[in-house]
């Protein structure tokens, strides 16, 4: 209970401010609307009108709640207006992204780890190629992509694997780095092979650092499929619910799928923590 309460506080202290901000920035539209229909503005009627407009500037978090459950719920899974279906598109594109960029930022790592040469110069490319907007790369990529007949998943995959690769080469590289000289000097004194230092002591060493990178990793995926999914025009995907909900001002459709994202997002986190719990257990890294 005494962990319970303080996560209720904050969830009720948000609700209460959602409505509060809901009523403020959809009252413009409520006054307008009851002028002219001829009703008093009274504040009950401007509350009950702000809290169920069809297109509000701000939803009211049960209105965001039908929509979800709508969404998620109310439809056959293989209905286009479903949030799960739309959901699983998405999904299978973070997945991609996210596998090409663990195992592309683990192979860079291990590179740099053992090689001077890879260290001065892959890792300043790898810095500078997160500095460059997402959003500016995306239109590119499909650009490209399509230019030679490759549409689909593949080029959200990639462009997810692009957001996801950099945490985890850092928290590799990190993990990697983390033996000291006395211990990196009791193994050559044990006569250990370069391997068996990669095997035995660096990538044990490293696998708590790389878990908490893939943690970040599989959001930044989860984010860059989403993105995607925008300059491509995409019918399918939380990012092609996001981009239709703006075209026609459906708000409480944006709401639902990002409060689908992050709950998508939520889950893989979990999946990667309760990975994260096995692995490092089975390794005799954790109790």
């Amino acid at each position: 209970m005494k962990r319970v309460l303080p996560v209720l506080t904050v969830l009720l202290a948000i609700i209460a401010v959602w409505y509060v901000a809901a009523y403020f920035l959809n009252l413009n539209w409520a006054t307008q609307q009851l002028a002219r229909e001829g009703i008093e503005p009274t504040f009950s009627a401007l509350f009950n009108n702000t809290m169920a407009q069809e297109r509000p500037v701000l939803p009211a978090p049960h209105q965001v709640a039908v929509g979800l459950w709508d969404g998620l719920a109310g439809q056959k899974i293989t209905s286009k207006r479903s949030l799960v279906w739309h959901g699983w598109v998405t999904l299978s594109a973070t997945l991609a992204g996210f596998a090409i960029g663990t195992l592309a930022g683990i192979l860079l790592a291990v590179g740099i780890v053992h090689s001077r040469a890879m260290d001065q110069s892959v890792m300043p490319w790898a810095v500078a190629s997160q500095t460059v907007p997402i959003l500016a790369i995306a239109p590119m990529v499909i650009v490209v992509m399509a230019s030679v007949g490759v549409t689909g998943l593949l080029p959200k995959a990639i462009i997810s694997a692009w957001l996801s690769f950099f945490p985890v080469l850092v928290g590799t590289v990190k993990g990697l780095r983390t033996p000291d000289a006395m211990q990196l000097d009791l193994m050559r004194s044990w006569n250990a092979s370069a391997s068996q230092v990669f095997w035995r002591l660096r990538l044990p060493s490293a696998m708590p650092y790389l878990f908490a990178s893939l943690k970040v990793a599989i959001a930044a995926s989860l984010v860059g499929a989403i993105v995607g999914e925008l300059p491509a025009g995409a019918t399918a995907g939380l990012g092609a619910r996001l981009l239709s909900g703006s075209y026609y001002g459906q708000t409480v459709q944006i709401w639902s799928a990002l409060f689908t994202a992050a709950a998508l997002a939520g889950l893989l986190v979990l999946m990667i923590g309760w990975i994260e719990r096995l692995t490092l257990k089975r390794m005799g890294l954790a109790r």
